[in-house]
Order: C-alpha cells, then sequence, then structure tokens
C-alpha cells in the first residue's frame, strides 16, 4: 500500500471517462477514457487493484493503481457496483438492469451462482458483522433484501417505501441503515428481525453515505437539497447539517478524516469539505455526471467493494 499514490478516481458516467485527481493539489492529472457508462470505482478485495464498473459496456475495466493506468478488461452482464464479501472468496457483481447478483470466485472470475432480484433496482449493499449474510437495497421497489453470502439465496425482504440506496451496517454491527431517496430520510434496520426500527429525516434525496474515521458519525449526502446531514450513531439523531450546494452523490472520507469528499451526480464537479465544520475546501472540475468516486489507498485490510468501503 505504500507504493500506491494518493489518488481520487471518478467515473463520469455521461462522459464515459474516469478522472485522475492527486489530492495533494487537488488537480486533476490524468483522464483514462473507458467509454459506456461507468458508474464506480472499486478497489479489490486484496486493495491490489481497481475496478471501474462499467454497466454501459458490459465490463469492469482494472486500474493499476501504481500507476494510474487502465490494464486488464473483464467483460460480465450488466456491472452497475461491485462487492466483495468478507472472508475474500467472492465478488458479487450488481446486475441492477437484470435483476440479478452474480456470485463469481473472487481469484477466479469463475461464476459461482446468478441470484435473481425480482424486485426492481437491485442496488447498493453491506454485509453482516459476521459476514454470513447482505442487506442489499432496491432502489425502484421500496424493498430492502436479505441474501445468504454462504448458500447465495434470498433469505428476506421489508418494505421501507420511497427509493432505498446506500446501505450501511452500524460501527457495532447491530443495525443497518438504509438511505432513502424517496423519502428523505434514512432508515434503520433491525436484520434479524427484518424490521425498520427508526427513521430520521435528513433532507431531500437522502443517497450517498459515509462513516466517519471515529465511527462516531454517519455523513449523509441529500442529493436534491444539496445538503450533508451528520448523523450521531449513539442517538441516531442528525446532528449537524451542511448547506454544501450540487447534487451531492457517493461519499469518500479521506485517509485522515479531515475532509469529505463527493461527486455531484448532477454537475460536473467534485466537492471537497471539512469534516470538522463542513465548509467548502475544494470544488474540481471532471466530467460530466460524475459517480462512486473512490479515494485510494485508504485504512483498513480489506475492501468490501463499491466505492471503498473497508474493515
Amino acid at each position: 500500500m505504500a507504493s500506491f499514490p494518493e489518488r481520487v478516481y471518478v467515473p463520469n458516467s455521461r462522459s464515459g471517462t474516469v478522472s485522475v485527481i492527486d489530492p495533494a493539489t487537488d488537480r486533476v492529472i490524468a483522464t483514462l477514457v473507458v467509454g459506456g457508462k461507468p458508474h464506480h470505482v472499486t478497489p479489490s478485495w486484496d486493495l491490489r487493484t481497481l475496478y471501474v464498473d462499467n454497466s454501459g459496456n458490459g465490463t469492469l475495466d482494472q486500474i493499476d493503481p501504481r500507476t494510474g493506468k487502465l490494464t486488464r478488461i473483464l467483460h460480465l452482464p450488466s456491472p452497475y457496483n461491485l462487492y466483495f464479501t468478507p472472508d475474500g472468496t467472492k465478488a458479487i457483481v450488481v446486475a441492477e438492469y437484470q435483476r440479478r447478483m452474480v456470485f463469481y470466485d473472487r481469484r477466479t472470475w469463475k461464476l459461482l451462482r446468478s441470484v435473481s432480484i425480482p424486485w426492481p433496482g437491485v442496488d447498493h449493499m453491506d454485509f453482516s458483522a459476521d459476514g454470513r449474510y447482505l442487506l442489499v437495497s432496491c432502489e425502484y421497489s421500496g424493498v430492502v433484501v436479505k441474501v445468504s453470502t454462504t448458500t447465495m439465496a434470498v433469505m428476506g425482504t421489508i418494505r421501507v417505501g420511497g427509493l432505498p440506496i446506500d446501505v450501511k451496517i452500524s460501527p457495532d454491527g447491530k443495525v443497518f441503515y438504509v438511505a432513502n431517496q424517496g423519502l428523505g430520510g434514512v432508515s434503520v434496520i433491525d436484520p434479524d428481525r427484518m424490521k425498520q426500527i427508526a427513521f430520521i429525516r435528513t433532507g431531500s434525496g437522502a443517497h450517498g453515505m459515509a462513516v466517519s474515521r471515529d465511527t462516531r458519525s454517519l455523513y449523509v449526502s441529500n442529493r436534491l437539497a444539496g445538503t450533508i446531514s451528520v448523523i450521531g450513531f449513539a442517538t441516531r439523531r442528525v446532528v449537524a447539517t451542511w448547506h454544501v450546494g450540487g447534487s451531492p452523490d457517493m461519499l469518500q472520507v479521506s485517509p485522515n478524516g479531515q475532509e469529505l469528499w463527493m461527486s455531484n451526480r448532477f454537475g460536473t464537479t467534485v466537492s471537497v469539505v471539512s469534516t470538522t465544520t463542513g465548509r467548502g475546501i475544494h470544488t474540481i472540475a471532471v466530467g460530466f455526471q460524475p459517480h462512486g468516486l473512490a479515494y485510494f489507498p485508504q485504512p483498513g485490510r480489506f475492501s468490501l467493494g463499491h466505492n471503498g468501503v473497508y474493515r
């Protein structure tokens, strides 16, 4: 990891490119042309490579984080998002447009099982503390689905309504938080009972989430309101609302925990704000419709996927 330069990789869905930002200078130092419709840049489980999840081309385009250059291309069906089981044995491609999750052997990319998710909009997920199951959102159906990572089968569902998007397990591993763009807030779900035990109102278009470096706070992007809500895990209440403007989407915390990076989904910029005050630090021009940016490398033993979720 020490040999990897710090970079922020920004997939620009409408431009078909990935902007590479040097966070030391806050400048774009390279633009990688991948075509199609790239949605997320995902660190591999072993932290050795990066994947561009390109559902437009049906590819995972690999980036070597040492050089920042494109290398190998994997052709897989409709990879909107990509995750890895905590034990490192399986890769999970979220084929949103095909309403399925496809399990592969992480090392060989041999197909293990394709799991039909009959509710439209299968989207984002997170894993239980023991890695035995995951919760995945189905954006266009208002449903959250529980899936076993061992049997690779659906275990249960809960209808939360609205448009559920990003999913994060709490630091204590007891509940899951689900951002709901349609309802303007965050559902708190008990995964054992598959029951919503609380709803926290944040702002219009609640979309992406990130955990603070000290694990005390949850940052929530409200894409339509142009705000960031800060939820305290201890109280499950909003403790601050930052008016950042734009259309904040997916989030990443800098390795030192001092900066929050966000893509502006309906624009052409990435914004950086202070995690202490919420005040803007930088705005960086990228391509059209930036989405799941990855700040890499980060502290952690391994990656669970998405745009950089680590344990």
